[in-house]
């Protein structure tokens, strides 16, 4: 108690109190009433007190507290400046605890620090949408550290008790003690963080959330209905009514349905109901689209997960049943390469190659065989980061092939092209005189590589001349202007020796279409590679142009 005769709350560890106090209180018990006689180094005249005595107290002398312990708990200080604490009465179920935009009910009752009664929702729940607020901030706060079914009390300071549609403001109030039960809430994900791709949780699954949804790539099987997101919303396929009441299997990581679809798939729990409300750009603007929806689309989901299949665990597996699991899952990267879907197809190859940390060949001929396929998914991420346009780590992955084998006449070429689409043409130039070098048969690529080079390298100077036409010429006080690359001029002479044939190679990627993605990818001006960081910097400027004087 204070001397005003308010009880004053404390948290061990956490509050600035009296270093007797902070050692003397924990051996209290509920009710009891204790006299603590300090010394001064005990209380205000310990050197670097934590707490500001009044200007009246003898610090040099032994002071009498006595103190009533009314009660203690474990609590949780939600707020760094105690103005959220919340004490937990019973337990809820589970982790999860409710955030924005998720749906909440809860019984909520609020009194003030002398135990009046100021508000009373425990007859019927409230519900509100978490981080709209309609509760006061506090209370959300202590709110969003509570699971399921939970009692709390929330102690909540005037600071935090801003105005909400669940009480008004109440002037001259210290503090609110809200009694709460987490009655439900209800999961709702803003998939892509901007409101347009939504999840909203209609019947819970079963088990933990996340631990037990279909992260990983997994076989699926959901009921789903469709429906456009209209007026009318009319429903354009219904698993239930148009696959004979069959559900769909698809495997996922695989791009067998939107993308929208599968990334809330993923964060569903077995037997949970979803509303899903997507964007076209993640539903059928850029899948195959049902022949009743048309282009540009707002799509709504009714997605029921069924269950799923985790991936074929390899431990305990042969060596040739291991790489016949490894080949299926690269032939799928290599599908979703030619589908254009580079980052689905680049997660393929990488789930391989983690596997193969694993894996112990235990002869020779296993050995050349495993190192063979290693390599070709080098090769295969590093046609996926060119099409990124990442070319460093395109050039990192064909490095890993060439360090073993110098010679090897695709990586030569891969990285090639990674060097001709960065800029550097010397490098490119060196890794296709090699590559017809160390193989014969690849000399028509090389040659077509080689032209494209020449044509490509000619295009720059004749662009950096003029860019820099005039630059050194002026006179003192002059203004000279650097531009960009002129965006509109293009290239439009083609290679006519080019083959015409697009035979693929044996790991499945088309040179072709690497050449090409060569040879449209993005020009880099000559002011950009002598002065690397001004090109950002000018960027970061929104100046597109550099007047230099």
């Amino acid at each position: 108690m204070t001397g005003k005769g308010t009880p004053i709350r404390q948290v061990l560890g956490k509050s600035k109190m009296l270093l007797g106090l902070l050692e003397g209180l924990p051996t209290m018990l509920k009710g009891e009433v204790a006299m603590f006689k300090m010394k001064p180094e005990m209380h205000y005249g310990e050197v670097d007190c934590p707490v500001s005595p009044p200007s009246s107290f003898p610090q040099e002398d032994e002071l009498h507290f006595e103190i009533e312990m009314i009660d203690f708990s474990k609590v949780k200080v939600v707020g760094d400046d105690f103005g959220v604490i919340k004490k937990v009465v019973n337990e809820g179920l589970g982790w999860e605890s409710p955030r924005e935009p998720y749906e909440v009910k809860a019984r909520i009752s609020a009194k003030t620090g002398n135990g009046k009664v100021i508000l009373s929702h425990t007859e019927e729940p409230y519900c509100f949408t978490f981080g709209k607020s309609e509760v006061p901030k506090g209370l959300e706060m202590g709110m969003g550290t509570m699971a399921q079914e939970e009692k709390a009390v929330i102690y909540v300071t005037n600071e935090y008790l801003t105005e909400s549609p669940l009480m008004s403001l109440i002037e001259d109030l210290d503090e609110v003690h809200f009694e709460v039960e987490l009655v439900h809430f209800t999961q709702v994900r803003d998939m892509l963080g901007d409101g347009r791709l939504i999840k909203r949780r209609l019947h819970d699954g079963k088990g933990e959330f996340p631990m037990d949804c279909p992260l990983h790539d997994s076989l699926l099987r959901v009921h789903y209905k469709g429906m456009l997101l209209n007026e009318e919303k009319k429903v354009f396929y219904d698993t239930r009514v148009d696959n004979d009441g069959q559900p769909l299997e698809f495997s996922s990581g695989e791009g067998l349905v939107p993308e929208g679809f599968e990334m809330c798939v993923r964060l569903m729990l077995p037997g949970e109901i979803a509303l899903v409300t997507c964007p076209p750009d993640y539903a059928y603007d850029k899948f195959q689209r049902p022949a009743n929806v048309p282009e540009g689309a707002h799509i709504q989901w009714e997605i029921e997960l069924l269950g799923f299949e985790m991936p074929k665990d390899w431990t305990g597996m042969d060596f040739p049943s291991i790489m016949g699991e490894a080949e299926k899952i690269r032939n799928t990267g290599n599908r979703l390469f030619k589908e254009g879907k580079f980052e689905l197809s680049k997660a393929k190859y990488e789930k391989v190659l983690r596997e193969f940390n694993h894996v112990n060949p235990q002869d020779d001929e296993e050995g050349k065989v495993f190192a063979d396929t290693r390599n070709l998914l080098n090769l295969n991420l590093a046609a996926c980061y060119l099409k990124l346009g990442e070319c460093k780590k395109s050039i990192e992955y064909c490095n890993k092939v060439l360090d073993i084998n110098p010679a090897h006449a695709k990586a030569l070429y891969r990285r090639g092209m990674a060097y001709m689409t960065d800029g550097d043409f010397e490098e490119a130039k060196n890794d296709f005189e090699k590559m017809m070098k160390v193989d014969k048969s690849s000399e028509p690529d090389a040659t077509a590589a080689l032209q494209k080079l020449k044509q490509k390298k000619q295009e720059f100077e004749k662009k950096a001349r003029k860019q820099f036409k005039g630059l050194f010429d002026k006179k003192p006080g002059e203004i000279a202007d650097v531009g960009t690359q002129d965006t509109e001029e293009r290239g439009t002479s083609e290679n006519q020796n080019q083959r015409k044939d697009d035979q693929e190679d044996s790991d499945g990627i088309e040179e072709e279409a690497l050449l090409q993605n060569a040879a449209n990818a993005p020009r880099v001006g000559l002011f950009s590679r002598l002065w690397p960081t001004g090109k950002r910097l000018f960027s970061a400027l929104g100046l597109q142009r550099c007047t230099i004087l």
